[in-house]
């Protein structure tokens, strides 16, 4: 299901509440607008600093295991407080965060023959990547590879990579790759104007 602007921007902002709300240990109100988007969806909640854009955390669920509103309160809590990389978000830090929320289609296994045809089958700025092999498994979404320019080789070692397998792991026939795509939204400053992000062509 796609959805709209209007709907885009009262994700971010419960995203936003969903880790304001943390700190007074309460839960945000739902807007009425998405108060019905009960399908599951996976989704990923990301945090950016202002203005450089540097990474501040980003959790989420690639799979759709849960609501797409219990999902996005989730993530946005867990990237704000549980991303491993980095100390939890202090309260006078939100003033200065940039919120983005990515809404995921459910992936689905890229079927070749040859690992080389993958490179044919992945497009930069339309799809994010899933890469599996035994217990390892790594997720980088869509807008990554734009952001740092790269092909679809280098997109594809990096998500292996993720994944803590070597950067050439898509090359194993027992390595499993999947796609998927996200409509993403988010704000354009911290607490700001919210727009839907188009990273493809």
């Amino acid at each position: 299901m796609k959805l709209t602007l209007d709907q885009g921007k009262s994700l971010v902002r419960f995203a936003r509440k969903s880790i304001e709300s943390y700190f007074e240990d309460s839960h945000p109100t739902i807007p009425d607008d998405i108060r019905d988007l009960t399908e599951e969806r996976g989704v990923f909640v990301t945090l950016e600093r202002y203005p450089n854009h540097d990474l501040r955390g980003c959790i989420g669920y690639p799979e759709p295991v849960m609501p797409l509103i219990e999902a996005i309160e989730s993530s946005a809590r867990s990237a704000a407080f549980k991303d491993p990389r980095f100390q939890p978000v202090a309260r006078n830090e939100l003033s200065s965060l940039i919120v983005e929320v990515s809404v995921l289609t459910k992936p689905t296994l890229i079927e070749v023959n040859d690992p080389k045809e993958y490179l044919q089958e992945i497009k930069v700025g339309r799809d994010g990547l899933v890469v599996e092999n035994g217990p390892f498994r790594g997720l980088l979404l869509p807008q990554v590879p734009v952001e740092w320019k790269w092909n679809a080789e280098k997109f594809l070692s990096q998500t292996c990579v993720k994944a803590g397998l070597p950067q050439n792991s898509w090359q194993d026939q027992e390595t499993k790759i999947y796609k998927f795509t996200a409509q993403i939204f988010s704000e354009s400053e911290p607490d700001g104007v919210i727009v839907e992000k188009k990273i493809g062509d």
